[in-house]
């Protein structure tokens, strides 16, 4: 029997929407509902795939625009915060692009800073080409979760996210632990979009190594700034199932 061929990745964006609290940097989180097919009942950052009509609100010759568009997209449907400013937009298609026009508002892409890109491994039967970005949170507004997709949407110290993930009482998937441990390098929101400024981006795509006990790890490039190249996969993978070699 002939291997099926890897599933083609989907173009998405993430953002890490940050702030300084009384102890410290903090990041929005949202919780996704466990009836979701991808990454059900985890704790994320707002995010989801490019769509077509985010090419129309994007800026001129920045290879990431659509990619920007998106997450300001999907911070605004998922968690009610919007970044945006004047002026309006030239007229295009979309609920998105529609609200904007009535607020007379243009997405405010240049206040995001590209932080990593990530790939799906090419076993998973569904696949996602995401970039991340930084982006300080608009004054002024409240998160709110949409109570679909999202139930939950919570301001925690990335130190503090991972902590709760570790004693059980919440649930991460694998990119999302990782660029977490990356913010709690930092103390303040200005600390950690320098750091993502002087940072280089590395395509990060996890390779899974068993160990022959039943544990996985995933190995990802050093070069890519997580302080490692091989750490211990914890999580089920966020399209369900196993890592190939996990038992359980």
């Amino acid at each position: 029997m002939d291997t099926p061929a890897p599933a083609k990745p989907r173009p998405a964006a993430t953002i890490l929407l940050l702030r300084d609290g009384a102890a410290g940097l903090e990041v929005l989180m949202v919780a996704r509902a466990r009836e979701v097919d991808f990454a059900s009942g985890a704790l994320v950052f707002p995010g989801g795939r490019v769509e077509a009509a985010d090419s129309a609100l994007a800026p001129e010759g920045d290879p990431l625009g659509h990619y920007r568009i998106a997450a300001i997209r999907e911070a605004w449907e998922e968690c009610g915060l919007l970044l945006a400013r004047p002026p309006a937009p030239p007229p295009a298609e979309g609920a998105f692009a529609a609200h904007l026009a009535g607020l007379g508002l243009r997405p405010h892409h240049e206040v995001l800073t590209p932080f990593a890109h990530w790939v799906t491994p090419v076993h998973s039967p569904k696949r996602f080409d995401t970039h991340f970005f930084v982006a300080p949170a608009p004054e002024d507004q409240v998160a709110v979760h949409d109570g679909r997709e999202m139930v939950e949407a919570v301001w925690m110290r990335p130190a503090q996210v991972l902590e709760e993930a570790e004693a059980g009482r919440r649930t991460l998937v694998f990119p999302t632990r990782l660029n977490l441990g990356r913010l709690a390098r930092h103390r303040s929101m200005a600390e950690a979009i320098a750091a993502a400024r002087a940072t280089p981006i590395v395509t990060v795509m996890p390779e899974p190594v068993p160990d022959g006990e039943g544990n996985v790890m995933l190995r990802i490039p050093e070069a890519a700034g997580y302080g490692g190249s091989l750490f211990p996969a914890k999580d089920r993978p966020a399209s369900g199932g196993r890592w190939p070699g996990q038992k359980g």
